[in-house]
């Protein structure tokens, strides 16, 4: 690899931004966006009165939620770095979407609420990262509000999360009386509210502010001064190892909304965030900076321009470098495709790329030809990158065409909206009645919602409750074996499943048919 593509690889940092839905996710995507000269004019998802929508949040029932339920992928320059983020749902039942986008980056950005503290969906997305080794980063936000004290916050992250911190900076009050930040790594003081020229006040060698200055009059400043004290003497070191294996999260405290503490959490952000990262095939580990491309659809999207009807697969580019026009193999078709249409990303606005390498994200634009979890590659080596987490649905429907006249549009729509992978598709094997399956009930509301606005198709959704699915290890089955608490159906791919009714007819159904190998997706890690 010649030294200048080699410069571009180690020049990439991508990170997917995760919390708890409020915790400011979107917020302080766009306030990072700000800082790389990506947009120029940041409005809030809560401003909705203004019609000035996050610039992330582009699908039309986000903008009325002022949710994020699909994963924006937003690409900057600053300071030499080439930064893509990936923002994705905060909302519990968009979770697989979220873990595809994780296996995607190479490092995490965790939000947590200072009122609210580590939530429910924050574990969760936690935990995948800590699976996978990724490094975290934590932005303790809305410190312009008042919410828990620093130290229980820290005690927090450390007993829940079960993951070493280290605080690059402090608060100096909060709420009302936020005074702004002591920055450890930086040693100095960064004030909130004041003129830009007053903003920093450097620290000198005991770790305080030299002569007269009304900051020092004030109790907080004290009580900061004995909190760093504490921490420099009883708290974890800082290793940038241990931030690296994803065992120490650096915590920097801030306020997205104001934009304080933004800048200095991106650049320090950039100094300690891993460039892209060899990754597992079925040939073994894939180096980035190797000459073979490759990379790994983790994500397809319809409609992300209504006017054109279109599909983008997002790619995770691994190795070598991508060039507009290329052939690529795909391994799983056994096939070439030339990779002609290809676009980057600026929420709304697309550009054509021509040229992309290791750690950047583009989109393909898809006739219906991927499926997620695809390899792409380049040269004689076809393998395939690990397998990404298939969930195994909760909750079901069935659904049906509301006007008969528009089945043309429906069957597209449930076509087109399954292969993005939110929501799973079932055909009932006696009666050919169509199943949908989601992790939760917010996916087949954004399901009915698209048919009707991108498909003009409206469906009816008659609720079927949650039900356990199990896969058949063989390809045949005897078909009457399916009943009302066992049902039998199949999947997109033919695959035969039954839908039990509770734990209780699984058992049922185990006892009396052990020659039928049962199966959950979610526990195969092949």
């Amino acid at each position: 690899m010649g030294n200048d593509l080699k410069k571009e690889v180690l020049s990439r940092r991508t990170f997917a931004i995760i919390s708890h839905p409020d915790a400011g996710k979107t917020t302080l995507t766009e306030k990072l966006l700000l800082f790389g000269g990506a947009i120029r004019d940041a409005g809030t998802v809560k401003a909705k009165k203004t019609g000035k929508f996050a610039t992330s949040d582009w699908m039309e029932i986000e903008k009325q939620r002022g949710i994020s339920v699909t994963s924006s992928v937003m690409q900057f320059d600053y300071s030499g770095f080439r930064v893509n983020i990936l923002d994705t749902p905060g909302h519990q039942d968009f979770s697989e979407d979220t873990y595809r986008t994780l296996m995607a980056v190479d490092s995490a950005v965790m939000i947590v609420d200072s009122a609210k503290g580590i939530e429910d969906q924050t574990i969760k997305l936690f935990k995948v990262c800590r699976m996978r080794g990724i490094p975290i980063f934590t932005f303790i936000n809305k410190l312009d509000r008042q919410g828990k004290p620093p130290l229980e916050l820290l005690a927090e992250l450390e007993e829940v999360l079960g993951i070493e911190s280290y605080p690059m900076n402090w608060p100096i009050g909060m709420g009302k009386e936020f005074l702004g930040i002591y920055d450890r790594y930086y040693n100095r003081v960064e004030q909130f509210r004041v003129d830009e020229a007053a903003r920093y006040i450097p620290l000198n060698d005991d770790g305080e502010i030299d002569g007269d200055h009304k900051l020092k009059s004030s109790g907080l400043y004290e009580q900061t001064l004995e909190e760093i004290m504490l921490l420099n003497e009883a708290g974890n070191d800082f290793s940038a190892e241990k931030v690296q294996a994803g065992s120490l999260t650096p915590v920097f405290f801030g306020s997205a909304l104001t934009n304080f503490g933004v800048q200095t959490f991106l650049e320090t952000y950039l100094q300690f965030a891993p460039p892209p990262k060899a990754r597992n095939s079925s040939i073994g580990e894939i180096d980035p900076l190797s000459d073979q491309f490759s990379g790994f659809i983790f994500k397809i999207q319809a409609n992300m321009n209504p006017a054109h009807r279109d599909r983008i697969a997002f790619v995770r580019i691994c190795s070598g470098k991508f060039e507009r026009g290329m052939t690529v193999n795909v391994p799983r078709l056994e096939k070439q495709l030339k990779l002609s249409q290809s676009t980057s990303f600026m929420a709304e606005e697309r550009n054509t790329v021509e040229e992309a390498v290791s750690g950047d994200i583009i989109g393909l634009y898809d006739t219906g030809t991927y499926q997620i979890g695809d390899t792409i590659t380049t040269g004689k080596n076809n393998f395939q990158y690990e397998r990404l987490p298939q969930f195994t649905p909760e909750l079901y429907v069935r659904v049906s065409a509301k006007n008969v006249m528009k089945q043309k549009s429906f069957y597209k729509g449930l076509h087109q909206l399954v292969q993005e992978g939110a929501i799973q598709l079932f055909k009932t094997v006696k009666t050919d009645e169509y199943l949908l399956g989601a992790v939760g009930q917010l996916q087949f509301e954004v399901f009915e919602h698209r048919m009707r606005n991108e498909y003009n198709a409206e469906v009816i959704m008659e609720r079927l409750g949650s039900k356990i699915a199990r896969w058949i290890e063989k390809d045949e089955v005897d078909e009457n074996l399916s009943s009302s608490r066992s049902l039998l159906v199949k999947d997109r791919y033919e695959h035969y499943v039954f839908l039990f009714e509770n734990d209780f007819a699984l058992r049922w159904f185990q006892e009396k048919n052990p020659n039928v190998k049962l199966y959950n997706p979610m526990d195969q890690h092949d």
